[in-house]
This record gives C-alpha cells, structure tokens and sequence, in this order.
C-alpha cells in the first residue's frame, strides 16, 4: 500500500462527510442566501440575475477572474436555454463549480507517489498564524495512527514560541521531533533531522520553517538554502513543499499564495479554518487561479479534523 493509500479509503466515511458539514456551514449559509436574494422576483436566469450572481461569487471571496470564468460559462448555458428557470441555477453553478475544480486539480494527491520515497520530506510553508503549526501536528497524528513513523524539524528558529509548540505537539502526538536552541541556522535543524530520520528509518519527516514576508528575495534564500541542505541528505528532497493558507482571511489568502509561489516551487496547498468563517469560496478561487493542488483542508478544532481535500464533497456539501 502507498504510503498515503489509507487517506483514499477513508475520505468519503461519513463522519468525515459529516465533519465537512458541519465546518462549511457558514460558508453554505452566507453562500445560498446570497443565491436566494440575487434571483429574487425572477422566474428565469437574465443579465440581471447573472449581475447579481457574479456579485455573490466576488463577496464569497471566489476572486474575480475566477468568477468571471463561471460567470461566462453560465451565460453560455443561458444562451442555448433562454428560458432556462431560476430553480435550476442552483445545480447549473455547482455543475460548473465541480467541474472548474476537477480540471484545476488534475494532479491532485492521488498522483502523488508517496510510497517511492522514505523518507518522504514535507516542508511546510505559510505566514505566521495561519495554522502551520496546528496542520503540522493534525497531520502527524494521522500518518502516526496509520503506524508510520514520523518526525518533526523545528526549523522556524525564529520564535521561541514556533519550537515550543512543535514540541508540544510532538508530545501530544508521540512523535519525535528535532529541534535547537532559538536563532539556530534553519537549513542546519533541516539537516539534521532529515539525518536522524535515514538513521532511524522514519517514513515521513515534516519540516516547519518561518513564517515571515520580509521580503521576497530573503524568503527565496531561506527556503532555497533549506531545500539545497536537504538534497544532501534525500536526494530530491522535499518532495512536497505544502503552503498553509488561513481560510478566514479571504483575499488576503490569494496575495500571500501569490507572493510564496513566486519564492519557492509549491506543489500543494492546505486551507485551515474553514469551520470559523463564511469564506470557503477562497478554496474555489485558489485553486482555480493558481493550478496547485488543494491537497488538505482544515474543517474543526479536533484532531482528526484536517481532511484530504475532495472536490465532490466540498462542492455537494456547499450545496446540500
């Protein structure tokens, strides 16, 4: 089995579905009210229910050019069905949403070969207070329950904080984690991890690294240097480098996936706190505008609720 199979058995068990629920109900609500008022007093889709649909799509934070892509392939629905009723722009913008995600995410996680590499290196980058730290430990706790052994490397040496609560979630966990003392070198924390872990034989290791935009071309350097310090070790290395966005903060969300794309080679995306917000439609829009796969999201407080990202799900559960 690859080292990631079990997520693919276990994405659609109901109490995940359930969880998923329950985290985008705010989304859903803001989402589908919207809907009700832009086609109020129409029986059938014209321009100016489209206007008001386009309007909805932009303050659920979807993006613009994102929503103008929907926008234009609902009016060329409309244009073959000029007749085409109100009651059906429900199921026509969540067929066009499920379809936006299946082409933006064509190399999603199922084409990921974990299980050709151990260790597998995760690097884990994102700005302070987005939830880096807390997907780092829900993740652990996943892979670790699967009995694969994981550890951390507390490379955001910056903030006495962000190795304290590395370590604490080690604990809660059980998994170890590879740490030095504040303002260490992170590309040596790096290093060293990614050496006890082919010492030890773990499956997995998981790297945190600073959270800070000082600038783009420091932030190139750092990442750069970590990246080339680890090919010592793990050729190829890492073999995902994981951007954590806060769904909660709506466009702000799409500058900083903008600005840590351009400094490093991203190939996969987690989006936290979707349960404490009404702006889910950022998954819809970062996707789309971006071609990185969604792999994670993060729908509660608990443990177990960090998700394999599934675009069915998120899309039917937006629209139940």
């Amino acid at each position: 089995m690859g080292l990631f199979d079990f997520f693919k058995k276990k994405e659609t068990a109901p109490e995940a579905q359930e969880a998923l629920d329950k985290g985008l109900e705010k989304t859903k609500e803001g989402f589908l009210s919207k809907i009700t008022k832009a086609v109020a007093g129409k029986s059938t889709v014209d321009d100016d229910v489209l206007d008001n649909l386009e309007e909805v799509l932009v303050t659920s934070d979807v993006g613009v050019s994102t929503t103008l892509k929907i926008i234009d392939r609902i009016q060329k629905r409309v244009a073959k069905d000029k007749y085409l009723s109100t009651s059906e722009l429900n199921n026509l913008l969540r067929d066009e949403i499920q379809l936006l995600l299946a082409e933006n995410n064509s190399n999603d996680f199922r084409s990921f070969e974990y299980g050709n590499h151990k260790p597998y290196v995760i690097m884990v980058v994102g700005v302070n207070g987005v939830g880096k730290t807390t997907t780092i430990g829900k993740l652990a706790h996943k892979l670790k329950a699967e009995n694969l052994k994981v550890v951390l490397g507390a490379a955001d040496t910056f903030r006495a904080a962000a190795v304290e609560q590395i370590k604490l979630w080690g604990e809660r966990v059980g998994v170890r984690v590879v740490a030095q003392a504040m303002g260490s070198d992170p590309a040596s924390v790096a290093f060293d991890t990614l050496q006890s872990a082919v010492a030890s034989g773990e499956d997995v290791v998981i790297i945190d690294t600073a959270g800070r935009l000082h600038n783009k071309v420091g932030l190139m350097n750092e990442l750069g240097k970590i990246k080339n310090v680890m090919q010592k070790v793990v050729p190829g290395a890492p073999h995902e480098i994981l951007l954590v966005l806060d769904g909660s903060t709506g466009q702000n969300a799409f500058e900083q996936c903008k600005q840590f794309t351009e400094a490093t080679d991203v190939n996969a995306l987690a989006i936290t706190k979707l349960d404490g917000t009404a702006k889910g439609g950022v998954v819809i829009g970062i996707s789309d505008q971006f071609k990185i796969p969604v792999k994670y999201i993060g729908v509660g407080e608990s443990m177990n609720d960090l998700q394999l990202f599934d675009k069915k799900a998120f899309v039917d559960s937006l629209f139940k």
